[in-house]
């Protein structure tokens, strides 16, 4: 249980894909104008991470060393063209919202990264468990900017949600406060570097405060008794 603890600490804080690896970050920047789509990329890449890692463990004492990182690619688009096809069919606002960035997910580095350096070496239930996780932390990343982004720009949060979900989900649509006219910084490519500046000057911060909490404090010198001597 030790081994499955160490991956959720690693995958959702201390090793996250997003804000400590900082992979994947054309997609991360490129489509968290909102948290619909933001959303939509992270189950994405969550499905296609998990089932790559359980395939490749479960290939991979099978497959020669010399060709393990095209076998690797080629299971990876493999399932990213199902993924593809199934939001097509039955996202598909999602999918052209998406655009380009959905078939990009199999050059996405934290999926073939997973692969070579846990995957490869793994039992399937570790490995499993491994995409599943650093898929979940990469998807926090995606949704804590897209929530960002979509309330600074639009004071909405879950604006397209019927694109993701259907059209029951339209009423889950929240509108915070009012704006005259969107805040483009936050919606544009600028604003996610931003966002994503502060958001990793968020967690250093954090690290830094609960390091300082639990760092052992230096003991206090004692007192030095000084003997006279007479004669």
């Amino acid at each position: 249980m030790s081994q499955y603890r160490d991956i959720v600490w690693q995958s959702l804080w201390k090793n996250n894909p997003g804000i400590v690896q900082l992979l994947g970050l054309c997609p991360l920047l490129a489509v968290t104008n909102t948290l619909t789509n933001a959303l939509g990329l992270g189950i994405a890449t969550m499905v296609v991470l998990f089932g790559s890692n359980v395939l490749v463990s479960l290939l991979r004492k099978g497959i020669p060393n010399e060709i393990r990182i095209p076998v690797y690619v080629m299971i990876i688009a493999a399932l990213v063209t199902c993924v593809q096809l199934l939001v097509n069919a039955y996202a598909y606002g999602l999918y052209l919202s998406l655009g380009i960035f959905l078939p990009l997910i199999v050059t996405n580095c934290v999926i073939i990264g997973r692969a070579e350096a846990f995957a490869s070496k793994n039992n399937v239930a570790l490995a499993a468990w491994d995409g599943l996780m650093m898929g979940l932390g990469f998807t926090v990343v995606l949704a804590l900017l897209g929530g960002t982004r979509e309330l600074l720009g639009q004071g909405t949060l879950f604006d397209g949600a019927e694109l993701l979900l259907g059209p029951w989900a339209s009423a889950l649509r929240i509108e915070l406060f009012q704006l005259d006219s969107p805040f483009l910084l936050a919606l544009l490519p600028p604003g996610a570097f931003i966002a994503m500046g502060l958001l990793i000057a968020a967690k250093n911060q954090v690290n830094d405060k609960v390091e300082a909490l639990f760092a052992p404090k230096p003991e206090q010198a004692k007192p030095v008794e000084r003997v006279r001597v007479t004669n």
